[in-house]
């Protein structure tokens, strides 16, 4: 075997080889960047990427696989920027990515998840067939810089079915995979023993204390040596919470603790990336995570060593000083070319979202996003009130995520989930609408899997049957259509510029909303923060014209956005 693992650590073609990886995941930058931020892991002293294959990125319909080229491609790109690879292929990643990666028409089926059950295991397996091949062709054994490859993920942070750990592990190697398998879980008792396999590599993931986290590994598997597969050296962000750092001292100082007990390690991240469009995950707060619902900003910048757009931070030179006593030919940083200069740009055309309803799905109760094939965005319910009746409440049950209630047309309230789902005295006859905004799907705990909508509508206690659906295409914006009465609107501007360079992209006095350039969606906005300003990777743009459309969910139709110079974070 070209990569093989020992009690004192690893071996790459017969030689000792301390594996000093990075993150960065793939679907969270554009394939143009990739050989760039590759090189920069690179430059900071690092032999290997790692990344998570996310499979709902992959299968967004059931049977219908695509963008498999991307992974090959970035496989591909760090070979040839000297890097190795560790792959983490799932089904499950969690990433603080939509719905922990799984497919939502899969989970919204309501087959049993993350166990051995066919129901599961069936598309998982259709999924791995179209997937491992071109991991198979590119590992050391063959010729490539595929070193490992990982068996679920922190599987013992949610089940304890051996026998669904060691089905996936069977299936990697009966496709060919010949490289050392492992799990990675918490340096707990109760994770370790859940979520690790008999003969496969046990990795523990902490971002604090090593020492303690390698011991615990220890006293479980003592042939195994330590390796932290995600060292958090920053951390993730939810909308309406604080801005998450790390100072770069402390996270060295536990790096150079780490590697002076003779561990391997993978950052966790070493660039971040950004969520872009709706793939952003959710959590659920709480120790058990069955508490608050928190939906993650678009970024995913994680105060990582490499930035948003591919910048060495003060963590960077920090790491390279410490990596520098492990390894040595460490390649310079490339310089960056310059931002966007700062700008302003102007909208117009508003543009009401009533535009874009068309055709619906009747049924007596409402329907999920995943009954009508939807995976986020905005769809309309809408229901008639019984009359002659009196003022009773209207009550909107199991709202996921937020709710715009019209009644006969009129704006009444602006609902989220968790807090009141209530309107009083509304009389009948009346149409009741009810525009609902998806959020992230919970990424991690017990409510991974959770389905989108309403659950269902109440006049007092009765319910209100004969509900509408109309899923809304916001690719198919009827432009010129005009504002009609109040709720979300688009209006759209034209950026201007001499050449495609990347940028940072705000909406002064928007609340909250999503921003498209040149038909990319860049994510959502949201004016509780921390998040300011959305990143604008070059790649979408071109010299001269370009369209910026915005959605505005919850204020007036926005004026204009602005180009700003640097990040704006929290």
């Amino acid at each position: 075997m070209s990569f093989a693992v020992t009690p004192q650590g690893f071996e790459l073609r017969g030689e000792p080889f301390r594996v000093l990886s990075g993150a960065m995941h793939y679907f969270r930058s554009l394939p143009e960047q990739w050989p760039a931020r590759l090189r920069m892991l690179r430059a900071m002293g690092l032999n290997t990427v790692e990344t998570y294959v996310a499979w709902n990125y992959h299968e967004p319909v059931a049977g219908v696989v695509e963008r498999l080229d991307h992974l090959a491609k970035f496989l591909d790109d760090a070979a040839e920027a000297g890097l190795c690879a560790i792959v983490r292929p799932g089904p499950y990643i969690c990433a603080e990515w939509e719905n922990g990666g799984l497919p939502a028409w899969l989970t919204g089926s309501g087959v049993p998840l993350r166990c051995h059950d066919q129901r599961f295991l069936a598309p998982v397996d259709r999924f791995f067939d179209a997937l491992l091949p071109l991991v198979v062709e590119r590992q050391v054994s063959r010729g490539g810089n595929v070193i490992m490859v990982q068996v679920e993920n922190e599987y013992g942070s949610y089940g304890s079915d051996q026998e669904y750990l060691r089905y996936l592990a069977d299936g990697l190697l009966a496709r060919g995979v010949d490289v050392p398998l492992f799990t990675s879980d918490g340096p707990e008792d109760h994770m370790l023993t859940g979520g690790s396999v008999p003969g496969i590599l046990a990795t523990v993931n902490f971002g604090s204390d090593p020492k303690a986290a390698f011991e615990t590994l220890k006293r479980h598997r003592p042939d195994d040596p330590p390796m932290c597969m995600e060292f958090w050296n920053g951390w993730f962000d939810h909308w309406g919470d604080e801005h998450i750092t790390r100072s770069a001292a402390d996270a060295a100082a536990t790096l150079d603790e780490m590697l002076a007990l003779g561990g391997s390690v993978n950052f966790y991240m070493a660039h971040g990336g950004t969520n872009f469009g709706t793939w952003a995950g959710a959590n659920r707060g709480g120790t058990y995570h069955d508490g608050d619902y928190q939906p993650t900003v678009t970024s995913y910048d994680y105060d990582a060593p490499i930035d948003e757009r591919g910048a060495p931070t003060e963590k960077f030179w920090a790491f390279r000083e410490v990596l520098a006593k492990y390894t040595s030919d460490i390649p310079d940083p490339e310089p960056l070319p310059p931002v966007l200069v700062p700008r302003t740009v102007t909208l117009g055309e508003p543009t009401s979202w009533r535009g874009l309803v068309r055709d619906g799905v009747g049924s007596p109760m409402p329907v999920s996003y995943e009954d009508l094939g939807v995976v986020h965005g905005l769809v309309l319910y809408r229901v008639e009130v019984p009359g002659p009746r009196q003022p009773y409440p209207l009550v909107v049950d199991g709202i996921a995520d937020r709710a715009h209630v019209f009644v006969d047309g009129q704006l009444r309230a602006t609902l989220e989930r968790g807090g009141t789902n209530t309107i009083d005295d509304v009389a009948g006859p009346a149409t009741v609408e009810v525009l609902v905004e998806s959020l992230g799907r919970v990424n991690y705990g017990p409510h991974v899997g959770e389905t989108k909508g309403i659950r269902a509508l109440r006049h007092e206690r009765q319910y209100l049957h004969g509900v509408t659906a109309y899923p809304l295409n916001w690719e198919d914006v009827p432009w010129g259509s005009g504002v009609e009465g109040v709720g979300p609107v688009f209006t759209r501007g034209d950026l201007k510029i001499d050449e495609p360079l990347d940028g940072y992209l705000a909406v002064p006095g928007g609340l909250r909303g999503y921003v498209w350039v040149n038909g990319f969606c860049l994510g959502r906005y949201n004016a509780v923060g921390p998040q300011r300003t959305l990143y604008l990777p070059a790649p979408i743009l071109r010299s001269g014209s370009n369209e910026v459309v915005v959605l505005e969910l919850d204020g007036v139709a926005q004026s204009a956005v602005s180009i700003d110079g640097e990040a704006g974070l929290g």
